[in-house]
């Protein structure tokens, strides 16, 4: 059964949250100096044995690097998504992002080195990232796998005409899920129509 996706929406009120909390310092901004140093790093999964869903992110942005959480630049959906299709109680912080196996979730990435843009990686890099991919998923076994891009998708895993939602085949025993992009850039999908593509997936996750 779909997980419902009524109640308060999470947008505005996490953002005032989250700008009370950066003013408090909680989780300070990192400064320019601080971006353009975190260029080419890289950061760990969030991963363990037997998940339900690892979600795969594209490559770390410069936030994500400089913090070391997954998702971190402010504007980027998808920790909202996440929540808003029912994958989590309630909206989490990318700081809190070691929460996420106690609900059955990971996170990785396609390619592992940081940049400003996506589009700054070679087909070549996001071919090889699908290969070290497949080698993550035969270690952990999820029972999914969620791409967050079907761009990435496509070429890394040299699908030019895959589109959103399940696909055919399996990557080393999981099933394969493409999911749009969340970042705030990607202005085809609104906050609504994110979370409604999370809750298909958390639906078919749901229906074992």
């Amino acid at each position: 059964m779909a997980a419902s996706t009524g109640g308060p929406r999470p947008g505005s009120s996490h953002r005032r949250r989250a700008r009370a909390a950066e003013a408090a310092g909680r989780y300070p901004r990192p400064t320019r100096a601080e971006l353009a140093a975190a260029a080419e790093r890289t950061i760990p999964d969030v991963v363990a044995p037997g998940l339900d869903v690892l979600f795969v992110g594209i490559n770390p942005g410069l936030w994500s690097a400089a913090t070391g959480w997954h998702f971190a630049r402010p504007g980027n959906r998808f920790w909202p998504a996440l929540h808003r299709g029912g994958f989590t109680p309630r909206l989490l912080h990318p700081s809190e992002q070691d929460e996420l196996p106690g609900h059955g979730l990971g996170i990785t990435n396609m390619v592992a080195r940081a940049s400003a843009r996506a589009d700054e990686l070679t087909p070549a890099e996001l071919v090889e990232g699908a290969a070290v991919l497949t080698g993550k998923v035969e270690r952990h076994r999820p029972r999914w796998v969620a791409v967050v891009g079907v761009t990435a998708y496509r070429i890394g895993f040299v699908r030019p005409k895959a589109a959103f939602g399940p696909q055919p085949e399996r990557l080393a025993g999981a099933r394969l899920w493409v999911l749009p992009n969340p970042s705030g850039l990607n202005a085809h999908f609104t906050p609504e129509t994110l979370g409604a593509a999370f809750a298909e997936l958390r639906a078919a996750t749901a229906a074992r």
